[in-house]
């Protein structure tokens, strides 16, 4: 089965332009193994079939990895480590800190962590809004957390006034740009193809303007 889906993943990173490493393509696939391991008992995913994960998991968060920026990455709303352990397993030059407040979900992070040996990788059992980080982020993440407005509320003190803010989601966004509040610039909405996914997938691209009103 892993070569099959190391096949499935190799074509689709390929179709997305992305380079990623033999050993980061296993240490990715081994994720997978064990989501699905902790799936039956923790209800992690919704997706089982380990095919249909790589495009819905794996490709899915690797669309993001284009737009980040700074040294430091935060992943607010991480639940089963979407899209922050991909991203940290292609992109290990980085540090990853992944927020998640459900505590089962944050069990399965720190043992993929550890499993993975992902020592850039730290794990905030919290809500994102109360996150308290020893570094400020220079780009935050999130997938389908919530609208833009309340995740640019969330985000807002876990970086600095360079921060970037990168929201992966649908084809409606258009709907929720009109609440981003003023101490954040819409950069770019972009509109990415996830390979063997055929939901649209566009990334709200936003930059840090100024410091809020107070």
């Amino acid at each position: 089965m892993n070569r099959e889906l190391d096949s499935l993943l190799v074509a689709g990173l390929e179709a997305m332009g992305l380079n990623v490493a033999a050993a980061d393509r296993q240490r990715l696939l081994a994720f997978l193994d064990l989501l699905a391991e902790w799936n039956g008992a923790y209800n992690l995913t919704a997706v089982r079939n380990p095919r249909d994960m790589v495009p819905r998991h794996l490709l899915d968060s690797l669309t993001v990895l284009p737009w980040l920026r700074g040294a430091r990455i935060v992943d607010v709303g991480s639940g089963a480590g979407l899209p922050g352990i991909p991203l940290a397993i292609a992109d290990a030059g980085r540090r990853y800190v992944l927020v998640e407040s459900n505590g089962k979900k944050v069990r399965f992070l720190r043992q993929a962590v550890l499993c993975l040996g992902l020592s850039h990788v730290e794990i905030l059992h919290g809500r994102a809004e109360a996150a308290v980080l020893a570094c400020p982020a220079d780009t935050v993440v999130a997938r389908a957390v919530t609208d833009l407005a309340q995740l640019c509320a969330y985000a807002r003190h876990l970086g600095g006034p360079e921060m970037r803010l990168v929201a992966m989601k649908g084809p409606d966004v258009e709907t929720e740009l009109t609440g981003i509040p003023a101490d954040f610039a819409l950069q770019e909405v972009v509109s990415v193809t996830v390979p063997g996914l055929d939901a649209g997938r566009r990334l709200a691209v936003l930059q840090r303007a100024r410091e809020p009103s107070a």
